[in-house]
């Protein structure tokens, strides 16, 4: 019998050693449900030898996964050891029960213990009553460093910034420099580059590690550094500090006050998450939402979503009232309703194509005032083209559908106009708004849906009414 219980037991743990075996696919679904049962039945032991292995970022995505009741249960067993890096990778709505069931005593503690920058972004995403209880429960000199982090713009290189850093005077040796580094209990725990600087705190170069450890001891640091580093001012926009690092291939990159002074690090896995959330936020907007709100409630995410909708509604009667104009002909020649989606779809769908293009571009500063017309240009021979091919063969299928050879033209003219409105449209639009400094991402689509279908119906409707009537 205790042979067969150890093998339920071995079988029960074998989800998390596949999880901890192929990280790289996230949490099997048997673990969760082995966690899910363990949580239900109250096994405390088995749900803390389940999940005690997790990196924290999985422990966030199983905490994302589970129901609101088996959430509480888990921060019980995880309360003990809790990471607080788990705090940063939750699911915002997901996030603000967990720290409810933390409490403030256990989520000030895990702030203190969070790298600057995470605990910087961690606080600025709390309400203002549990930020200045949170703040109030940390110790000053964490409230110092937290204090001046929310001081920064929202989306800067300030709020990004990590404050631990390795900063050495550049008459320093490379033997002193590393007797420095093995002897301090102050410099971060992991870091790429050390930050040479003047006497009055300004970076003059960076060293990395590698080339640290490879130089002889008694060299000078003003001898191996790089003096060409980018420095990155506290007031950028976190967008500029990603194409900085994609453009230069940085790993970490300094960053100076007003006065050049040197007051934080900008790292590499912040710039990912930065990239990675921009590219999010991007896509949803194109999709007129403005969050992803997998956990949020449903009156939550219905407030989210109405506006938009709403907008798009006008801009759909806005195009039904184009339709009404030719109604006459629509009673007279009921074959053009029947093949109004087709005009409509492939107008939608190109411009659509043409849309995803120029965003992309104007996110990473390939598209511009200097390239915009020759992109344009380009847009609108590409959508002239499709549209002809495709005007080719919609025609004949036209013709032969209704046995009128008219509508056939009509329809494969319709197409050819469209598609050139779509490439003209979805490039010129975004660029418009990105003038005007209006996100391109949040209304393009609509405003792209309105002139594909308003633009095509009268097109092919007029068209019709020309020719066929």
């Amino acid at each position: 019998m205790r042979g067969d219980s150890l093998d339920n037991q071995d079988r029960a743990h074998e989800p998390a050693r596949l999880q901890i075996e192929d990280d790289l696919y996230g949490l099997d679904p048997d673990f969760v449900r082995a966690v899910e049962d363990a949580l239900e039945q109250g096994d405390a032991a088995t749900a803390t030898a389940l999940t005690a292995p997790l990196h924290y970022s999985d422990a966030a995505d199983l905490l994302d996964r589970l129901s609101a009741e088996d959430r509480v249960r888990l921060v019980e067993v995880l309360r003990a050891d809790f990471e607080p890096e788990i705090l940063t990778e939750l699911d915002e709505s997901v996030r603000d029960q967990v720290i409810e069931a933390l409490g403030f005593a256990d989520l000030a503690t895990a702030i203190s213990e969070l790298d600057s920058d995470d605990a910087v972004w961690l606080v600025s995403q709390l309400d203002e009553d549990e930020r200045n209880r949170v703040l109030d429960a940390l110790s000053s000199e964490d409230r110092a460093i937290v204090a001046q982090g929310l001081s920064y713009p929202e989306y800067s290189a300030g709020r990004m910034m990590q404050r631990e850093l390795v900063a050495v005077p550049a008459y320093w040796t490379v033997g002193e420099t590393i007797d420095y580094l093995r002897a301090s209990t102050t410099i971060p725990e992991e870091f790429y580059d050390l930050y040479v600087v003047d006497p009055r705190h300004r970076p003059i170069g960076k060293i990395g590690l590698a080339k640290l450890v490879r130089s002889k001891r008694p060299q000078r640091l003003r001898e191996i550094m790089d003096d060409e580093s980018i420095t990155v001012p506290v007031a950028a926009d976190r967008e500029e500090v990603a194409f900085l690092f994609r453009q230069h291939d940085l790993v970490s990159a300094p960053v100076a006050d007003g006065a050049g002074r040197l007051v934080g690090v900008i790292t590499i896995d912040d710039v990912v998450d930065v990239i990675d959330e921009e590219a999010a936020d991007d896509m949803l907007r194109l999709a007129g939402v403005p969050d992803t709100d997998l956990y949020r409630a449903v009156k939550d995410t219905v407030r989210a979503r109405i506006p938009w909708l709403l907008l798009n509604m006008c801009t759909a009667i806005l195009a039904s009232s184009v339709i009404g104009l030719f109604e006459a002909t629509l009673e007279k020649i009921v074959a053009l309703a029947v093949l109004m989606p087709i005009v409509a779809g492939l107008g939608g769908n190109a411009g659509t194509q043409t849309l995803a293009v120029a965003v992309r571009g104007l996110a990473t500063k390939e598209l511009d005032s200097d390239n915009a017309l020759r992109v344009i240009g380009k847009e609108v021979l590409v959508g002239c083209i499709n549209g002809m091919v495709l005007g080719c063969i919609i025609g004949p299928i036209a013709w032969a559908w209704f046995d009128m050879p008219l509508i056939g033209a009509v329809i494969g003219a319709a197409v050819v106009f469209n598609l050139l409105v779509a490439g003209l449209m979805g490039s010129l639009i975004p660029l418009t708004l990105e003038k005007f400094n209006v996100d391109p991402a949040i209304a393009s689509s609509i405003f792209l849906t309105m002139c594909t279908d308003s633009l095509g119906f009268f097109a092919f409707l007029g068209l019709a009414t020309l020719l066929l009537l």
